[in-house]
């Protein structure tokens, strides 16, 4: 019997295997998509072909070998572990996985979801950006509108102020406080974006982040844990003006100033990635040492637990969706 509804979860994506055939494909799928780098073509292609690729896959590849799980990046491990314990505790709904770029691709995923009257599209990009979320959505109209699919998609914006998204970062954050004892400060670390994104596109990315580290406050303060919480942008990437501040140099003035115990969470990421387990857990722990912290600690995604599964059952009937 065919389910009714279908739940097509989708992440940004992920070489498949730590080579330099697949980081580059990978790499070059994600970095010619106009939502991501804006530049015009004949001016970005030889730049990244000739220069960035050449520099980064190596980078890529020596820190990739590191986080590696289970033949898979953490990226894609945690995903496939969430879509499947949602499919185990949601029976009647059908649950499948996607990336923006690499596999398993869209095109398949939707295929798999064509028998199903209802289906729901939750890009997991808690806050809204023309980078992500709109080049989920821009792909998904391609492929609706050459394909035999149902009209009666749903498409989650964000969920940045949903009352379960912040609940489940508060009590993460809390169980962290309490297995790790209380640090000086808590640093919000969210994904950056070029700043000419901001104006160029009214993309409100930096609001949507804003409002998600206001309510997280106003959540951790009404429950009694009032030490200062700063909130910073990772993962700047050419040399072009991204928004501040940027997470290292946050970091390092906190230990300048004397801090000694931070602890480190990022909101903007539903799964731990390279740019949580490396750049933050290794690169940016070392850098905060180094500037004369004493302990550092990074709190894990939401990744495949309860509270991010509970918070997706929340999603799946929110009223506030894009079409």
């Amino acid at each position: 019997m065919d389910k009714k509804q279908g739940l097509l979860l989708v992440n940004l994506g992920t070489p498949s295997s730590v080579t330099p055939d697949a980081i580059k494909h990978y790499l070059t799928e994600f970095l010619l998509d106009r939502h991501v780098v804006d530049l015009p073509a004949f001016f970005w292609y030889p730049i990244l072909k000739y220069r960035v690729l050449p520099k980064r896959v190596p980078y890529i590849i020596n820190h990739y070998k590191k986080i590696w799980i289970d033949n898979s990046s953490p990226l894609m491990h945690y995903s496939q572990q969430l879509c499947d314990k949602l499919q185990q505790v949601l029976p009647n709904i059908d649950c499948q996985l996607a990336m923006t770029y690499g596999e398993p691709n869209l095109q398949l995923a939707l295929n798999n979801l064509k028998s199903c009257k209802k289906i729901t599209v939750l890009p997991l990009f808690p806050q809204y950006s023309t980078t992500t979320t709109l080049a989920v959505l821009d792909k998904l109209k391609i492929i609706k509108s050459s394909q035999s699919i149902t009209n009666n998609i749903h498409y989650i914006r964000d969920y940045a102020d949903h009352p379960s998204y912040i609940n489940a970062l508060y009590l993460q954050i809390k169980q962290a406080f309490e297995e790790q004892g209380e640090p000086e400060v808590l640093v919000l670390s969210y994904h950056g974006i070029p700043e000419r994104y901001i104006h160029k596109r009214k993309d409100d990315y930096i609001e949507r982040c804003q409002l998600t580290t206001l309510l997280l406050i106003e959540k951790c303060e009404a429950n009694g844990i009032n030490i200062p919480i700063e909130m910073a942008y990772q993962s700047k990437f050419g040399k072009g003006k991204w928004v501040t501040p940027n997470t290292s140099d946050s970091l390092e003035k906190l230990a300048h100033n004397g801090v000694k115990y931070v602890h480190v969470v990022c909101p903007g990421f539903s799964v731990d990635c390279i740019e949580t387990i490396y750049e933050i857990n290794e690169e940016n722990r070392e850098l905060f040492l180094q500037a004369g912290g004493k302990k550092f600690y990074y709190i894990p995604a939401l990744n495949d637990s309860n509270l991010q599964i509970n918070l997706i059952k929340d999603l799946i009937n929110y009223t506030q969706t894009y079409s």
